[in-house]
């Protein structure tokens, strides 16, 4: 087996393997296998029961004899047939046992009439010349059976004692109960099923030991999805095109004007990008700035180190040389109902049948027609009748209903979302719900929490109403938006790749008009490039209270 594995890493069919050793000895086998940095083990595993006798398999023919014909079983077709031959056994075996206990009890019901007539039964039979005559009178007298009359006959009179009269009178109580938990046996299946599952279990207390041998599923037919622990992930891409995943509880909740905690080392040209939150089990779509998609599963994005800057995403999907990641749509599975609603950095916006990216090509597909100078910026999901919400980044924005935007094929360019100055750009779109708000952040770290409901419905491609307060020379332009309930944990990322989580109740909710509060310590060259939301760190851990930190009261300017 080890020579086999050997060959495998040689022929570079298996790919993940840095070290093979063998350290059996007398006590047994011991086959140590090193993998490469950020290598998923569950894969390698899988390939190596699939390639190798680390795993062996042998067919089994079930033949068997079924209402008198030769068949050839699987293993639930035998179960089933075992279960049904069980349930007439139980049926059968209970018919006994009721019949029998209604016999006793018709005897001992004799028994008992005659002992509470104990001295007219004893004149009765006194009086008669043979035992038939004194069967026979008895029967007459007390509308009892032969056999009832018979067992008076034949009962010894040490039975007349009152001890023993309290003990035919039990005896016929509890046959009465008996006789009726069994005919309820017989009258509901369920109640045989019953039986069947308590008396294996009986069988397996009694007579179990370990089981010598494994039933588990062929290489072939493991899924290695289900081999993955399912849980949120902290999914960062910088733009010099390296991705990774962490698990979101990596990091604890700070408060608002924190220093943050390194999340990612990128080279000194490169700066963190995106980032974004995904159940590893879920379904990843990569929309590009060519307006071209791709997908994967979470999983298939490399973990790494909090430090680690991760692996060239080219590694896991064919990109174009001109084409970057735009946006990420994690999705759970491609439901007839949902949308998908895109948005370009000149305010065109495009709604599209989820369905429609269901069959994702290894070079890509078509997701949206983007004109020349023009790029994709933001994609949402939607199930229809909600409202979009666009954000330029010189702190505008719009909010029209989704229905202003007809479903238009997975090729098609789109219509005008928001008419803009020709220097601004849109830099967000979100799905706004009535009772969250918006959180809207600048380059510089500041940043505030409004209302959905202070931006008012308008029609699409209007020019919109103010947003952020944009002060020159202190909180720069508008780096991001984001929609929250209030219930989750805000993270914020630098281009140095530093990454602080607050709660969502320190960003101060305030008029959509304001600059907002610092939420983040820069430095003088830093920026603020990727903000998202996570569910609620529970643990009470908090950092960096100093006074400094405190941001001072944000100012109120008038409405547009």
């Amino acid at each position: 087996m080890i020579e086999k594995i050997s060959e495998l890493v040689k022929d570079k069919r298996i790919t993940g393997i840095s070290d093979l050793r063998d350290e059996s000895d007398r006590e047994g086998i011991r086959v140590v296998i090193d993998l490469k940095r950020d290598e998923n083990s569950s894969v390698i595993l899988n390939q190596l029961y699939k390639h190798t006798q680390m795993e062996s398999t042998f067919g089994i023919i079930m033949l068997a004899i079924e209402n008198g014909q030769p068949y050839v079983f699987n293993l639930i077709e035998v179960l089933k047939s075992f279960i049904e031959f069980r349930k007439i056994v139980i049926v059968r075996r209970t018919t006994f046992e009721v019949n029998k206990a209604r016999e006793r009890a018709h005897i001992l019901e004799g028994l008992i009439i005659a002992l509470n007539n104990i001295d007219e039964v004893v004149a009765v039979i006194k009086a008669s010349k043979s035992p038939q005559e004194a069967a026979a009178s008895l029967c007459s007298r007390f509308s009892l059976t032969e056999i009832q009359a018979r067992a008076i006959l034949d009962m010894r009179l040490q039975r007349l004692t009152g001890l023993e009269q309290d003990k035919i009178k039990e005896e016929f109580d509890a046959l009465l109960k008996e006789i009726e938990r069994l005919q309820g046996i017989l009258d509901d299946p369920r109640k045989v099923l019953e039986v069947i599952i308590k008396e294996t279990e009986e069988i397996i207390e009694r007579y179990g030991d370990e089981r010598r041998t494994e039933i588990v599923a062929s290489s072939e037919d493991i899924n290695i999805e289900d081999m993955i622990a399912e849980e949120d992930m902290v999914v960062t891409y910088s733009q010099g095109g390296y991705i990774k995943r962490n698990p979101s509880s990596l990091y604890r909740t700070q408060r608002r004007g924190g220093r943050g905690k390194v999340g990612m080392m990128t080279k000194e040209e490169d700066v963190v990008e995106r980032l974004f939150i995904a159940s590893t089990h879920d379904y990843v779509l990569i929309f590009t700035n060519a307006g071209r998609l791709y997908w994967l599963k979470v999983y298939q994005i490399p973990q790494a180190g909090r430090m680690a800057k991760g692996k060239p995403i080219v590694n896991l999907i064919n990109l174009g040389p001109d084409e970057r990641v735009a946006a990420v749509l994690p999705v759970r599975s491609f439901e007839e109902g949902q949308a998908v609603i895109m948005a370009t950095r000149a305010g065109i916006v495009k709604k599209t049948d989820l369905s429609a990216y269901s069959n994702p090509r290894s070079g890509g597909i078509i997701a949206v027609t983007i004109d020349e100078g023009d790029e994709l910026v933001d994609v949402k999901l939607t199930a229809g009748g909600q409202d979009v919400f666009l954000a330029t980044r010189k702190g505008k924005a719009i909010r029209f209903h989704e229905d202003d935007i007809r479903s238009m094929g997975r090729t098609a360019r789109g219509v005008r979302g928001i008419s803009m100055d020709e220097d601004d750009v849109v830099i967000g779109m979100d799905i706004p719900r009535e009772g969250n708000a918006i959180i809207t952040v600048s380059e510089k770290g500041y940043g505030k929490r409004t209302a959905v409901s202070e931006y008012r419905l308008q029609s699409r491609g209007g020019k919109g109403t103010i947003n952020l307060r944009i002060v020159p020379n202190k909180g720069g332009l508008v780096a991001g938006i984001l929609q929250v309930t209030g219930e989750e944990d805000l993270l914020l990322m630098s281009n140095s790749g530093k990454i602080i989580r607050m709660k969502i109740e320190d960003v101060p909710l305030i008029h959509r008009t304001t600059q907002g509060v610092k939420l983040i310590e820069l430095d003088a060259e830093e920026q603020l490039v990727g903000m998202t939301s996570a569910e609620r760190d529970t643990r009470e851990e908090e950092e960096n209270v100093s006074d400094e930190n405190e941001p001072a009261d944000p100012v109120f300017p008038e409405e547009d």
